[in-house]
């Protein structure tokens, strides 16, 4: 069975009791998905050293045939999937193909800006890592907007979707086979 880590990270500013990227790998946490197996790695500190640190050391111990990054957008309305992350003047670009993914998302927006924070440095070392390791292993990075009444079911619906098209896509295919 397909293994797919998730990452979150911890709160990062004093105004906020919770960070969107774990709410959303809390409630996945209850989700029921057919022939998929969800490793949770939560609450990554807000540091790119230590979080991708932790993602890497991660990756070695469970070996997971993809892996998605979740982090916070606070001003965003819907979930971004970032394409891309930069780091000193290096670009990688995720394996995933985007078009065919974006095909079945209605509340997703694909991003080439992972913002110049935390979130851009995990993407791109662990980026760098997945390729190093094979480069048909699946990576993203996806932004999470805060939770409300109306986008609940939304941003699950999508992001389930995400991992539906990791689980069936030939990239996972091949790396699993």
């Amino acid at each position: 069975m397909p293994k797919i880590l998730l990452t979150s990270f911890q709160p990062w500013l004093s105004h906020h009791c919770s960070n969107s990227s774990d709410d959303l790998l809390e409630k996945l946490e209850n989700q029921q998905l057919n022939d998929l197996s969800l490793l949770f790695l939560r609450q990554l500190p807000v540091n790119i050293s230590q979080a991708h640190q932790r993602v890497l050391v991660a990756l070695e111990c469970h070996q997971p045939h993809g892996v998605i990054c979740c982090g916070m957008a606070e001003k965003r309305t819907h979930l971004s999937i970032e394409s891309c992350a930069i780091w000193e003047s290096k670009k990688v670009q995720t394996s995933v193909n985007l078009s065919q993914l974006m095909l079945s998302l209605c509340h997703t927006h694909l991003s080439h800006d992972a913002g110049k924070f935390v979130c851009e440095g995990l993407y791109y070392h662990v980026l760098k890592y997945c390729q190093s390791l094979s480069p048909s292993l699946p990576c993203l990075f996806v932004h999470v907007p805060l939770f409300t009444p109306s986008n609940t079911s939304q941003i699950l619906g999508d992001f389930c979707l995400i991992l539906e098209h990791f689980k069936a896509s030939q990239c996972l295919k091949d790396y699993f086979a």
